[in-house]
């Protein structure tokens, strides 16, 4: 077992209570001080804690108290100590979004899931896209488009009608959301080191807004999305229950 543990839990009572059951029982230190991070939420929370500790080296271990748990494991508090010891860890490189305004601002951020660009008023948004510097689509009518890691093929891409992409598939998923022209386009499977750029076409008559997790950008013009080899998000599952296991049963349920 290791010798530290942060425990770290949503605003939801019922992920504080546990986290204080949970501290009355095995103590608790400062996630910079920590060996192992314990996140209690859901895969929200999760999300945002893989943030916060992405400049730490403590893996992240997940009980879900939340809605949704792709994310996290099943909660207990008697055998944590014997599940640390056994967890196996993923590990997963982030997305990177450039998002350019039409008023020349600039936002980075990190997207463990997705990079997404959705319409912002009435009208379908007008996208055209490129990847690692060729054209590809000249005009995507849709209501938005998005790129996904493996780890977020089960999220937003699903529910979009994207495909399911194991974790060492070695590849993202470019996937639209209600494709109008052309119809029904299924979308694309690019390879992980790729480079995509999407310009909004007409931004000012079809608004887009751009988000990389929960960072929201209005108004862009143009987004640059790419995987980043330099961060590395470690997360911890019980054996036999890891994030690939879990993307294969998803496909089967």
């Amino acid at each position: 077992m290791p010798n530290k543990i942060a425990f770290t839990a949503s605003r939801a009572d019922i992920a504080q209570t546990a986290r204080a059951a949970l501290i009355s029982r095995y103590g608790n230190v400062a996630e910079e001080d920590a060996d192992i991070i314990v996140a209690l939420g859901g895969d929200g929370f999760m999300l945002q804690t893989l943030h916060a500790a992405q400049h730490l080296s403590a893996p992240v271990y997940g009980m879900n108290r939340g809605t949704i748990g792709f994310l996290m494991n099943t909660y207990s508090e008697g055998d944590l100590p014997q599940r640390l010891a056994a967890a196996e860890e993923a590990e997963l490189n982030p997305l990177t979004m450039e998002a350019t305004c039409s008023d020349g601002r600039v936002t980075h951020a990190l997207a463990i899931n997705e990079v997404s660009l959705l319409r912002e008023g009435p009208q379908a948004a007008k996208l055209k896209i490129t990847v690692d510097g060729r054209l590809r689509m000249a005009e995507l009518v849709c209501d938005g488009a998005l790129v996904c890691t493996p780890a977020g093929s089960t999220a937003y891409n699903y529910s979009a009608h994207g495909p399911i992409l194991p974790i060492g598939s070695g590849v993202l998923a470019l996937t639209a959301m209600s494709a109008f022209r052309p119809r029904r386009w299924r979308g694309a499977l690019l390879p992980k080191q790729a480079v995509v750029e999407i310009d909004v076409l007409e931004p000012e008559k079809r608004p887009v807004m751009a988000e990389a997790d929960a960072n929201s950008v209005a108004g862009v013009v143009r987004v640059k999305i790419q995987s980043d080899p330099s961060v590395v998000h470690r997360i911890l599952f019980d054996p036999g229950h890891g994030l690939e296991e879990r993307l294969i049963s998803e496909q089967f349920t």
